[in-house]
């Protein structure tokens, strides 16, 4: 890795409100309305059901939607689920936070000039998704990018990796703006007992 991040303290780490209304979103389309504000009333979170945040959230609402929406449904169904939200959270930032100029010029960059380009803006912006965690980038090919304490994982225990949503949401940056073949996998987590959530991106 050639560069590394630190985000705020546990205690006063804040995330873009994109992890929950994103996420909401994708479980009103994927599993109802009515299941979606049963789960949030489980995450204890139910407030996010009437209203969207519009400004920066604790990492810790973050964490326990995520913890109910494992809980609460079956493991391909919370996979998916993830990954939703994350393409639709690439898709706003793509949308509203990423200015069209610079996506015309991105994507008439060869993807070996593109992707050092984005990867750069993802690194300045980690305190918006990684909340009090600690994000190490790495250029390559292929681009390499870990979390260390990864908020939507915390404290976590499974068989497989947990973190499809910034998988997802990765591969639709790379795919928008470095190449139609990007692909971002996660290969190790924190929840499956690895010292970070590492993704890896190849184009």
């Amino acid at each position: 890795m050639s560069a590394t991040t630190s985000t705020s303290s546990t205690a006063a780490a804040r995330i873009g409100p994109n992890a929950i209304i994103r996420t909401v979103e994708a479980l009103r389309e994927r599993i109802g309305t009515s299941a979606t504000a049963d789960l949030l009333v489980a995450a204890r979170l139910e407030r996010y059901g009437t209203a969207f945040p519009t400004d920066m959230v604790p990492e810790e609402d973050v964490g326990a939607l995520y913890r109910a929406l494992r809980a609460v449904l079956d493991a391909g169904e919370a996979d998916a689920s993830a990954r939703l939200a994350g393409v639709k959270t690439a898709d706003y930032l793509l949308a509203y936070r990423i200015p069209k100029p610079a996506q015309v010029v991105l994507r008439a960059l060869p993807g070996r000039f593109a992707a050092p380009i984005l990867l750069s803006s993802i690194t300045k912006h980690t305190w918006t998704f990684a909340g009090s965690g600690v994000v190490d980038v790495g250029p390559g090919p292929p681009v390499r990018i870990a979390i260390t304490g990864c908020p939507i994982c915390r404290d976590e225990r499974a068989n497989e990796p947990l973190c499809g949503y910034y998988a997802a949401t990765f591969e639709r940056l790379f795919t928008a703006l470095v190449s139609r073949r990007a692909r971002a996998v996660e290969t190790a987590c924190a929840a499956v007992g690895a010292p970070s959530c590492r993704f890896e991106i190849r184009y």
